[in-house]
């Protein structure tokens, strides 16, 4: 086989480190522009990920105090929610999860409503009790925390 026909075969294999902050960037934007719909139309727009809800929290940026938007997979948990720092089954954290760890005061918006939550960080016991409710909202965390070593985080946002 040619040398220009190796090439074509190749498979697709993970991003390779030249391209990592291109597709960080577009990430970002997208993130960026649907958290932006999402607060706009009330979550009338933009209000699904493959299917499932999400909400958008805003939070303070752990370096600089700055305010950020991250929509997540809404997940309903007595009188606030439940958040997953999955980051997709990556084997280290999203950087919302050391925001939130800096800075645990959130608003979470939910369609036309606003919370305002304490985000807590919970223990291996509770994220147990709480992975059935966490995956009937969004099945692919389980195979998220399969794909990873890393144990996936869980915050309880309460009022």
């Amino acid at each position: 086989m040619s040398e220009d026909k190796a090439k074509k075969v190749r498979k697709k294999g993970p991003a390779t480190p030249k391209f990592y902050p291109r597709r960080k960037l577009m990430m970002k934007l997208f993130t960026v522009l649907q958290a932006f719909v999402y607060k706009t139309s009330k979550g009338k727009l933009w209000g699904t990920i493959k299917g499932h809800n999400i909400c958008v929290v805003n939070m303070r940026g752990a370096k600089t105090g700055r305010l950020r938007s991250v929509p997540l997979m809404h997940v309903p948990y007595e009188d606030g929610v439940v958040l997953v720092a999955s980051l997709g089954g990556a084997d280290f954290h999203p950087t919302w999860y050391w925001n939130l760890k800096a800075n645990p005061e959130v608003i979470v918006f939910v369609d036309s409503e606003k919370l305002a939550l304490i985000a807590e960080q919970v223990d291996d016991q509770k994220k147990a009790e709480l992975w059935s409710l966490i995956c009937s909202c969004y099945p692919d965390y389980d195979n998220y925390q399969k794909r990873t070593e890393r144990n996936i985080p869980v915050f309880n946002c309460q009022p």
